[in-house]
């Protein structure tokens, strides 16, 4: 069998090997909208190896930016171990970065069990220690933290999402009441003051959603934040500062 022209040579060679005995149905089945990422079981994601399945999102470019952003500002904000907590972990992705990369302890946290087996398993195979805790994430936090890091579902109500992410990857991960503004403001206000000297709160946000957010931090009387855009110009990302 030939390679179809929308799998690249990578993972086409990936799924010969795991669905040698059934390729033909795989492909429908990528046909028909479900992610490849899904049935390869794994991605790559700021090198390190990712597994993925249906219980967790798909980690995206945009992420990886937000990761890379991240550490750049630690490294020149910190030369000390830091602690670190990433709400709503989902594989685990952000979290298992960040350990690689910086001299940190690090949270996660997340509401699904299944998630944070997923986020489990993926600290393992890339043999890092990082504390899982299976909690809602707009729960107020109990510590304070050098970074406090989220990418929370922000698609709204009336948002268009691809039909084939809403069809197959977790909704709950994906969806946010009040305009796509829910998890950000319980985050923001409820754990503002959980930042230590020189913290920072990092989020990926909606490339709609800078007048709400911005708007919000306002009402909150909180001043010290930015914008940021990913590689395409957008505005992506959110940081607040306790300097």
């Amino acid at each position: 069998m030939n390679k179809p022209d929308f799998i690249s040579f990578k993972d086409w060679e990936l799924l010969k090997e795991k669905y040698f005995d059934n390729l033909e149905e795989v492909l429908d089945e990528i046909k028909n909208g479900y992610p490849i990422q899904y049935l390869i079981g794994n991605v790559y994601f700021y090198n390190s190896l990712i597994n993925v399945d249906k219980s967790v999102l798909i980690p995206r470019p945009e992420t990886e930016f937000l990761v890379e952003k991240i550490i750049k500002l630690a490294n020149e904000k910190f030369n000390k171990k830091i602690n670190i907590i990433d709400l709503g972990t989902g594989s685990g992705c952000i979290a298992i970065a960040l350990k690689k990369s910086l001299n940190a302890d690090v949270w996660g946290i997340d509401i699904s069990a299944q998630a944070l087996d997923v986020a489990k398993n993926n600290a393992k195979i890339n043999e890092l220690e990082i504390n899982f805790i299976n909690a809602d994430m707009i729960n107020p936090l109990t510590n304070n933290y050098d970074i406090i890091i989220s990418n929370p579902p922000y698609i709204g109500e009336n948002d268009y999402v691809d039909e084939s992410v809403k069809k197959y990857e977790p909704n709950i991960a994906l969806f946010a009441k009040d305009n796509g503004m829910y998890f950000y403001k319980k985050i923001i206000s409820n754990n503002i003051n959980r930042l230590n000297k020189n913290g920072f709160m990092a989020f990926e946000i909606g490339d709609n959603q800078k007048k709400d957010l911005e708007k919000f931090l306002i009402s909150l009387n909180v001043s010290n934040f930015k914008f940021e855009q990913d590689l395409t110009g957008r505005d992506r990302y959110l940081f607040i500062f306790n300097e």
